[in-house]
């Protein structure tokens, strides 16, 4: 398969696939004339990438549960040990995310939205903190 035909069967942009070309997480061969050539393997691990990314699981953790899945003697605690890191940050961007919505929904609902130019939301943008 070419770039454009893995492209389509995984679901990442070619870019992205030269991307992952780059940094080692796939190796496709090459022909003669320099272009790229891709196999079964290779859509396999395209497509386990894209998934993993779907997840948002970083580059390296892509990395680590790439080689734990190439590993035929690895151990579940280690993915599930991937995966539980991956989960507390969720969670953590979860509530600080949570934390910004209640602050932006108390502004917004603080706000008259008229005419006048006195803003609780510019205010507190500008406050200074300490």
């Amino acid at each position: 398969m070419n770039i454009g035909e893995i492209s389509e069967k995984c679901g990442l942009p070619a870019k992205t696939i030269r991307y992952y070309e780059d940094i080692g997480l796939v190796t496709p061969n090459r022909s003669d004339n320099g272009y790229r050539h891709f196999n079964a393997n290779d859509l396999h691990k395209l497509t386990f990438l894209c998934r993993a990314r779907t997840l948002g699981f970083s580059i390296e953790d892509c990395r680590i549960l790439m080689a734990l899945y190439e590993d035929e003697t690895r151990a579940s605690s280690d993915v599930k040990s991937v995966a539980k890191q991956h989960l507390t940050r969720i969670d953590e961007k979860i509530a600080q995310l949570q934390s910004m919505r209640d602050t932006l929904s108390h502004l917004v609902s603080e706000c008259a939205g008229d005419n006048r130019p006195d803003c609780p939301i510019l205010n507190d943008l500008a406050a200074v903190k300490g």
